[in-house]
């Protein structure tokens, strides 16, 4: 199995530019026919690979390029930039991405006899390998599936298990696991990462997030940088920009409702953080999202 066999499979679904939605939900794909501005979006744990193209991601300082034949694993929700960095029309950008379920991923690792970590293996929210051919196999096979909707809801698992599996045992595998093990810094990191998801909107002092995570506040800050590259304000921050941007992208909110519905106080603070993080007042940066392939709504592969 080869790269380009993955292009011309994701080429039958994904005939015109924008972003794809698939009959198996956990399958994603994207096409662009030229190079893309930086986007700020939410990458969310899932594995993400280019079949044609080439893209680049932004996390804070950490710069990742990977293109065909290459796949990033994000192990945590992360606020990153991302760009498609090499595609034309005649080679078009091609990408797709498989969401991963974290209780799945905590029941296989448990039942498997995976080595112990090694012991300078530091946590990473963005890691980028080489696509082994048992994986790239699997995830050929997947996207396959969807030429046999008869048979997805029965294939399809099987398949998700597999690539699960193969990840586990592949290069990404110890980043994954550093997320599977209960009581582990990773792990306590991601179970704060999740709850300030679900609670972006309220004044959290980072010293009672610390205490969330059983960890004194220095500590916790510190392995929270090493996670996701930034400090738990600045991500609680790009979270709520990134919340306010979809809010007013699907429910046609007002800048003024939005930065109240999101946590900020002062709208006229959100005004300045968002034009700041995205480049464009809100008014200017929607109307702006509206006209991307796929009418805005910022998915996991923009």
């Amino acid at each position: 199995m080869s790269i380009t066999t993955l292009a011309a499979e994701i080429g039958k679904i994904a005939r015109n530019d924008g972003d794809y939605q698939t009959a198996i939900p956990q399958l994603m794909m994207a096409r662009r026919s030229g190079r893309t501005e930086p986007l700020a979006c939410m990458y969310m744990l899932g594995l993400a690979v280019v079949a044609q193209g080439s893209k680049r991601v932004t996390l804070n300082d950490q710069v990742v390029d990977y293109a065909p034949g290459q796949s990033l694993l994000v192990t945590v929700d992360l606020p990153v930039v991302s760009q498609v960095t090499q595609a034309d029309p005649a080679q078009p950008f091609l990408g797709m991405l498989v969401k991963l379920d974290t209780r799945a991923l905590v029941q296989l690792a448990a039942d498997m006899e995976l080595p112990p970590l090694p012991r300078d293996q530091a946590a990473r929210g963005l890691s980028v390998a080489a696509m082994e051919e048992p994986l790239l196999d699997a995830v050929v096979r997947l996207v396959r599936l969807l030429q046999e909707p008869q048979h997805i809801e029965r294939l399809a698992p099987l398949v998700q298990q597999e690539i699960m599996v193969r990840l586990l045992t592949g290069p990404h595998g110890p980043y994954l696991r550093h997320l599977m093990a209960a009581g582990s810094p990773s792990h306590q990191i991601a179970q704060a990462i999740a709850w300030l998801r679900s609670n972006y909107h309220r004044d959290v002092l980072m010293d009672e997030l610390a205490a969330r995570a059983h960890m004194s506040p220095s500590t916790f800050r510190a392995h929270f940088r090493s996670l996701t590259g930034m400090s738990p304000l600045q991500y609680q921050k790009q979270l709520r920009l990134q919340e306010a941007r979809q809010l007013m992208l699907t429910q046609a909110l007002d800048a003024s409702s939005t930065a109240i519905r999101v946590g900020y106080e002062s709208v006229s603070q959100f005004n300045r953080e968002y034009s700041r993080h995205f480049g464009a007042p809100p008014q200017r940066d929607i109307k702006r999202m509206r006209e991307l392939p796929g009418g805005g709504v910022v998915q996991a592969l923009s």
